[in-house]
């Protein structure tokens, strides 16, 4: 069994439809961590998940809102940066919807329960990004943090969330 095989499974098992919008295929996950390995980088090999509302090519972006969805035919740049480091996108993850919330709970795709109490709040409105890595979907995720919607679920969920400066990290991508 490979990495993404037990990660894929690992999903399955935990039966946690909350936590991603959208799974990319697992054939074509497979395939792009295969070549990452092997053309190396400093993120080879390292697993990512994309929240909602940051641009993913030919994956859809809703920003937990079906009638809001479109196709980007491009990465946002902090995608394709982390991609071209050797990051390897497995899905766009679960959202208060718009971005607009700190709780976890406003989606049409369901709340986002806490990685170890699934009667808590998962903390939002990067969500379902802070508990795909916590429960190991993920080595790594995007979030966007406007007045810690980054932080706070990270921080529930007993991982690291970082805001970058301002300008540091280009919007470009990303639902405003």
């Amino acid at each position: 069994m490979t990495r993404i095989d037990d990660l894929y499974a690992r999903i399955a098992e935990a039966d946690r439809p909350e936590v991603f919008i959208t799974q990319r295929p697992q054939s074509q996950v497979a395939a792009e961590y295969a070549e990452s390995l092997a053309a190396g980088g400093p993120l080879a090999g390292m697993v990512l998940a994309v929240k909602d509302n940051v641009d993913v090519s030919g994956v859809p972006t809703t920003a937990a809102c079906p009638g809001y969805a479109y196709t980007p035919d491009t990465d946002a740049p902090a995608v394709a940066a982390l991609r071209a480091a050797g990051a390897v996108v497995i899905g766009k993850t679960n959202l208060d919807q718009f971005a607009t919330g700190l709780v976890g709970t406003r989606s049409p795709h369901g709340a986002v329960r806490d990685s170890r109490r699934l009667d808590r709040i998962s903390g939002g409105s990067s969500s379902g990004s802070a508990v795909a890595v916590a429960l190991g979907f993920a080595d790594i995720a995007i979030g966007t943090d406007t007045a810690g919607s980054g932080r706070v679920p990270a921080a529930l969920q007993g991982i690291v969330g970082i805001k970058p400066t301002v300008g540091v990290v280009s919007t470009s991508g990303v639902v405003p």
